[in-house]
């Protein structure tokens, strides 16, 4: 990870000038990949579907969530499997998201999700490097 990869935010980064996070929050290179519908188990006799997937760049990151620039709006409330690619990490993140708002902008959607702690997914290995990234600045 380099220092270039990350930088505070400012007052003038928040959606609609409404900023309601506690943490910092830090503009990152990064992108995550949203599942936005599953494919049924093997185990059924439902008809074999493919996953539908979006990658969204990320415009900002916290320890609990981010902001995500999408082509299409993006429900409140939804849940969302996020694989999100962080700066120098080799792997992607694993995580679970939750939509908190969502707004036009320009021809796409800036989205608001906070990450849901989930012992299936790294939600403390996002939180270290979050952290980790943070020391950096």
């Amino acid at each position: 990870m380099k220092d270039t990869d990350y930088t505070f935010g400012t007052e003038d980064d928040s959606a609609g000038g409404q900023d309601k996070r506690l943490q910092y929050r830090l503009v990152a290179r990064a992108q995550v990949t949203l599942e936005l519908e599953a494919r049924y188990p093997e185990s059924t006799d439902a008809p074999t579907t493919s996953v539908r997937e979006r990658v969204c760049r990320i415009r900002d990151i916290s320890t609990n969530g981010f902001c995500l620039l999408s082509e299409e709006p993006l429900s409140p409330g939804a849940l969302y499997p996020a694989g999100v690619s962080l700066g120098n990490h080799p792997e992607p993140f694993t995580l679970m998201v939750e939509v908190v708002w969502c707004r036009p902008d320009g021809a796409g959607y800036l989205t608001g999700v906070k990450i849901i702690e989930s012992d299936q997914t790294a939600y403390v290995e996002w939180t270290d490097a979050v952290a980790s990234a943070m020391e950096m600045l």
